[in-house]
């Protein structure tokens, strides 16, 4: 267990230190995940003239959840994986006495740490721009915003590095998650809440794994109605069913892998 918590912590600490380096792009990528609050001011300037099920500060809270998660969840293993497949850098990790899958969940934890601080400054300026949409989230929601938040990052973490298999087949395994990532924009929350979707086309979307990429989380902090034994269980099952897809698809790949690419 003690060499097991060394090689966490030295990994982190290592990826944490090269995540800082870069600080100005950190910046520009947090400021890149802003689309929630284009959204936000759509939807708040539509609630003033239709009839959604919520009011205008609902739709700012919402969607100024949405941001935060996104900043908790972003993932970008697949562009790492492919590139090292395609030029053979995987090489050299596949000698380590490591999952290379490690090295990525590591330096997408440490880029986490680096960047929500910026993330919090954007929120704190949100607030002091719009005052009447601040509000106080109980603690429980709190805890189980950030379980919800932590297991979207891990069920968009495994769905992303799942489809980066591909590229022990293809150099454009991106293609494909680029197609996956229409529905997710559409699906999961970030353009619209459920809230404002037909109940029948609603109970459809919940049977997949996009609404607890955002919604479920965002629905949690904010107060809006969210099936919490449901949501967690669901996201759980997801999780797992691409754990297996994913294992099967990395030792077949690893046959297919030649050291100089796919």
């Amino acid at each position: 267990m003690k060499r097991i918590i060394k090689k966490a912590v030295t990994l982190l600490t290592v990826y944490y230190a090269y995540m800082v380096e870069y600080r100005a792009e950190l910046i520009l990528w947090v400021l890149t995940g802003s689309l929630p609050i284009i959204m936000m001011g759509v939807w708040t300037e539509a609630a003033q003239g239709g009839q959604f099920g919520l009011s205008a500060t609902d739709f700012a809270r919402y969607f100024l959840a949405v941001f935060l998660v996104r900043q908790l969840t972003v993932v970008w293993v697949i562009w790492e994986f492919e590139r090292e497949v395609v030029e053979g850098k995987l090489s050299p990790r596949l000698l380590q006495p490591l999952d290379p899958v490690w090295h990525h969940v590591s330096s997408h934890l440490s880029e986490r740490v680096a960047r929500i601080p910026f993330a919090i400054f954007l929120i704190i300026l949100f607030f002091a721009l719009y005052p009447q949409a601040f509000w106080v989230p109980s603690f429980t929601q709190i805890i189980l915003f950030f379980i919800a938040s932590a297991m979207a990052f891990a069920l968009r973490f495994i769905i992303q590095y799942t489809f980066a298999m591909f590229a022990f087949w293809t150099e454009r395994a991106y293609a494909l998650h680029d197609f996956w990532f229409l529905f997710y924009l559409f699906l999961s929350g970030t353009i619209a809440p459920l809230e404002v979707f037909p109940e029948q086309v609603r109970q459809i979307v919940l049977l997949t794994p996009f609404p607890y990429l955002i919604n479920f989380p965002v629905s949690i902090l904010v107060g809006l109605p969210a099936d919490i034994p449901r949501g967690f269980l669901t996201t759980a099952g997801w999780f797992i069913l691409f754990l297996g897809i994913n294992r099967i698809m990395w030792r077949q790949g690893l046959k297919k892998y030649s050291g100089m690419g796919a």
